[in-house]
Formats: C-alpha cells, structure tokens, sequence
C-alpha cells in the first residue's frame, strides 16, 4: 500500500480520536496536522475537526485522494460536500496498524499512541510519544495568535513594535549547528534543566533562577545561542535592542520597558532577549537625559521582579563591553556565559558545518590555521565571498585558493576599516 494511502488513514484515525476523547488536546496532534486545523481565534484546535479533501492535499500534498484511496472500503469520500471520512473506525485502525510504517508512525503520533496503547495490540507508548512531540508554542500559528490578540488591545501595537517575535519552527540555526565551549554547554543544560524542572523549582522557592548575561565580542554567536535555545526550548524568542526604544521613544522610555516586560509575561513561557545591554552603563554614566535614567532604573527593577520560577520567562541580556557594567548591573544576573573568540579547533569546526552543504574539497584545519581572531560571524563572511567569487566564474564548487583568497580579501578590508583616513 502506498504512503499516501498511509497518510491519509493516519489523519482519519487523528482526527477520530480526537474529537472523541475529551482528554485529548492540541499538543497531541502532530505538528503538520495542527497547523492545518489551528484557530487563531481559539488559539487552539477546536474540536471537532471535518476533514476535507482540500485538507488532505495541503497536509500531504496529494493531489488525486480519489485514486489514492479507491482500494480502501473503510473511507468515505463525499465529492458533493468535499469531505473524507471513516465508514469504519475499527476496520480502519486494523488495516492501519498491520501496515509496514505504521510503528513508525505511531511513535511520532500521541493521538495514534494513546488509541493504541488503550488498545494494547502494540508497543505504543503515550507517555513517550507526547513528551518527545513538539508543543504548540514552536509554532509559527501560536506567535502570529498571539500577535493577533496583543494588537487588537489599546496601545496594542505600539507595544509589538518595541520586539521582534520569532517562533521556535523559525530559527535558522538549532544549538547542534553551532561550537559551544565545554562552559557553554554546561550552562546550556542548567537552562535546559530549570526550564523543565520549573515547578519543582517554585515549590522549593528557588525564585533567582534563569536571569543570565552573554558576554563577548561580537560575533561569536550571543544572539544565534539565545534564538537557539528558543528552538530547544520550544519557546517562544522575543527581542528587544535597547537603543531602538530609547532613540524612537524617548519620551515613553520607561513604560515602553514596562510594556516589553508584560509582553514577555504573556507570552510565558518565553525568551527574553535584551541586546546592547551595555546602553545601561552608557546611560548611567551621562549626565544627559534624566528621563533615560529614570528608564534604566525601570529596567533594572523590571530585570529584578520578573521571574523564570514565576513567570516563565527566561531573561537574557547580551553585551559586547562588559567593562562598561557596574556592580548594580552585573548583581541582576545569576548566570554569566561567555563567548570568547574562537580557537583553532573550534574554528575548524564552524567552517565545517557552514561548508557542509556546499560541494568541494576544503581544507578546513588550514583555513581555521590562517584565521586567528576571527568572531564565527567572520567565519561565515569568508566562506560567503568564497561561493560568490566562484560564482562569478560560473562554478558551484569551492577549491582551496578560493578560500584562501576570500581570506586575503577579509584581512585587506579589516585594513581598510582601521585605516586613518576612515578615522
């Protein structure tokens, strides 16, 4: 039987289930089946779901269900109201558990795994299955609902304008596409862990947790390790630059920062990124603008009353100039992780997951060799002017020289950036 026959049968059966069992709720669906079905009006999916065949096609993008399923008597197709369902559950459900990846399925399936485990004809484990299965809140739908319901409030928009929102399903690069210090990821997992252990860590009245400062140069990978997390995390990531409140705000300063904090508490849980942080330092050490100091010192006590325990929100700053923090600053955080700059080793292996997917015989160690002090953002710069010079001579593969030279061409424009004329 085909896979399509397959998929299909898997909707059917999901969407049964579903719609029957009252304890079964959005995050038992798989993925490609909620965001089909998702209300942004419910912010959920609204039980019960009709299938249709329009469904089918833009869930599994199959085009003829007719043909598809015209050996399958236990489905109903009804051409005049476009619809697709099961004239038998029971016929179904055995046809689809003797299929060949119907194991498989089943796994990544909490809805399948719940019927079946209550069936007790299979291994299927729901306790497992759900765990393992991405929430809603990865969801590009959950955001955009969230958005949605924030901008029809008053001063809603004014309020979604201060950040930039991006669901988990959105971030480029997940924590195993980038090099991590041993440091790093260690504290990567005490922030997996307080997040999944938050209840215990409510309960044990442990509240000065998840509060943390990235410090580095730029560069070498603060926001890609904040957003990627996000995607661990399954949460949502919500940024905010400093400067840009305070530039184009100025005389709102302090309740824009109050309106990014209650933001960030109602997309609990969530991710909290505050970039340049060192503004904070700048601020307070001018002498200008008394309303911006009275915005930093909202800051600072809107950093002290939001909780990761409480409030599920994991707040995390980034500064490239950590000289620049006073006590008062540095006392916020419980967490410090630094970036430095890469050595030879890590440098060898960034260029090894950005040439990955691009053809040709690289040296890796040598490049990394002729690199000393280059941010991983450089890395990515040299091999970018790599494929774009070989471009220019019709080829879509990358020799050594090519590197190389992308090398000479980076170090000839850091000369140009520092030379007197541009001073």
């Amino acid at each position: 039987m085909s896979n399509a026959a397959l998929d299909i049968v898997e909707l059917l059966l999901t969407v049964q289930i579903y719609n029957k069992y009252p304890e079964m709720d959005v995050n038992d669906l798989p993925k490609k089946i909620r965001k089909n079905y998702w209300s942004a009006e419910y912010k959920s999916v609204p039980k019960p779901i009709r299938v249709s065949i329009s469904d089918v096609a833009s869930i599994y993008d199959i085009k003829d269900v007719n043909n598809v399923v015209k050996s399958l008597p236990f489905i109903d197709i009804n051409d005049l109201e476009f619809k697709v369902k099961l004239t038998s559950f029971g016929v179904g459900a055995e046809w689809f558990e003797k299929q060949k990846n119907a194991e498989e399925k089943v796994a990544n399936n909490p809805t399948l795994a719940f019927y079946y485990e209550k069936k007790k004809s299979s291994t299927a484990d729901y306790k497992k299955t759900r765990a393992k299965s991405k929430p809603k809140e990865v969801d590009r739908e959950w955001i955009e609902s969230l958005i949605k319901e924030v901008a029809e409030e008053d001063g809603g928009n004014d309020m979604l304008k201060l950040v930039h929102l991006m669901a988990p399903e959105d971030v480029r690069q997940p924590l195993d596409d980038l090099v991590l210090t041993k440091d790093q990821v260690d504290d990567v997992e005490k922030i997996v862990k307080a997040i999944q252990y938050r209840e215990y860590l409510k309960r044990i009245r442990l509240y000065d947790v998840g509060k943390l400062l990235f410090v580095g140069p730029p560069g070498t990978g603060k926001t890609s390790v904040a957003s990627a997390l996000s995607e661990r995390l399954s949460i949502p990531f919500v940024e905010v630059k400093l400067s840009m409140i305070t530039d184009q705000y100025l005389g709102e300063t302090a309740k824009n920062i109050d309106r990014v904090f209650n933001l960030a508490k109602r997309l609990s849980p969530c991710i909290l990124f505050i970039d340049e942080f060192d503004f904070v330092a700048k601020t307070r050490a001018s002498d200008e603008h008394a309303a911006l100091k009275r915005a930093v010192n909202t800051l600072l006590k809107a950093i002290d009353e939001i909780s990761l325990t409480k409030d599920g929100v994991l707040l995390i700053a980034a500064t490239n100039h950590p000289k620049m923090l006073d006590s008062a600053a540095w006392r916020r955080f419980d967490g410090i992780m630094s970036f430095p700059l890469p050595d030879t080793d890590m440098r060898e292996r960034i260029l090894d997951i950005v040439l990955r997917d691009i053809d040709g015989t690289i040296d890796t160690k040598a490049i990394a060799s002729l690199t000393e002090g280059y941010a991983g953002s450089d890395l990515r710069m040299i091999v970018r002017e790599a494929v774009l010079s070989a471009l220019v001579k019709e080829r879509m593969s990358l020799t050594q020289d090519d590197m190389s030279n992308a090398v000479d061409n980076f170090n000839e424009r850091g000369e140009i950036r520092t030379d007197e004329y541009f001073i």
